[in-house]
């Protein structure tokens, strides 16, 4: 099943958002490997493609998992809730309908 993983941003910690990027990107591209990626990204804390010192409000992330508790895992282990960026992470099932 799909699952919707939101995490939420603690303001101010745009450089700790960008030290565990990289780290962050390997697990999604693991995900889009196995072909359970439906897609991922950051929301910008302002109304641009580019925030620049704004940084970002979150990051939104829709995969295949087994189960709600091996999401929630999945989501847990994340390097941004390491690195103290994410201040709450929210997990519930999707159900993609279009396209």
């Amino acid at each position: 099943m799909w699952y919707a993983i939101e995490g939420y941003d603690v303001d101010g910690t745009l450089p700790k958002r960008l030290e565990a990027r990289a780290a962050h990107l390997a697990r999604l591209t693991a995900l889009r490997d196995e072909g359970r990626l439906l897609i991922a990204g950051p929301c910008p804390a302002i109304d641009a493609e580019d925030p620049g010192p704004a940084g970002f409000s979150g990051s939104i992330v829709i995969a295949e998992f087994e189960s709600l508790e091996a999401a929630q895992a999945w989501a847990k282990a994340d390097p941004y809730v390491d690195a103290g960026v994410y201040g709450r992470v929210e997990v519930r099932p999707f159900r993609k309908v279009l396209p």
